[in-house]
């Protein structure tokens, strides 16, 4: 293959695959839990606490790149759900620290699980080389996302 052959496959692959990726994920979306009514953005504040634990609402905002104004608004709706709760810092009293509560950790657990389950069944559609193709493009996806 040529490299102006490479360059039109490669463009043809840089068009393509975002598409894709992003149907995928709102199709991922749309198997959210009937019960949980949160944002998409107040998943992610949720989720945020449980990958990485406890944060400073300016840090938490920072990480899911938004102001901190609007970070407030979602916490309090996190909050007034029950989702999550605020403490001052502990060397900082201004400073205002947000955790995860229990609802907020089972209401990710189970919007996860109906999302996984849901992908299994398609993925257990698949041949089992279509499977591996699409495991073996697992550590390359992650590659390009943190490029």
């Amino acid at each position: 293959m040529s490299s102006s052959e490479a360059l039109v496959m490669d463009a043809g692959l840089a068009r393509t695959l975002p598409l894709a990726v992003m149907r995928l994920r709102r199709r991922l979306l749309n198997e959210r839990h009937p019960d949980n009514d949160l944002s998409l953005g107040a998943m992610a504040v949720a989720a945020a606490l449980e990958h990485h634990g406890d944060m400073a609402l300016g840090a938490l905002a920072q990480r899911e790149r938004v102001r901190p104004p609007s970070m407030t608004r979602t916490v309090n709706c996190l909050e007034e759900g029950g989702y999550v709760v605020r403490r001052p810092g502990e060397t900082d009293r201004r400073q205002v620290i947000v955790s995860l509560t229990d609802k907020g950790r089972e209401t990710l657990r189970v919007d996860r699980a109906r999302r996984t389950e849901w992908l299994a069944q398609r993925l257990g559609q698949l041949d089992e080389a279509d499977r591996a193709i699409l495991s073996d493009a697992i550590p390359l996806l992650e590659m390009l996302a943190r490029a």
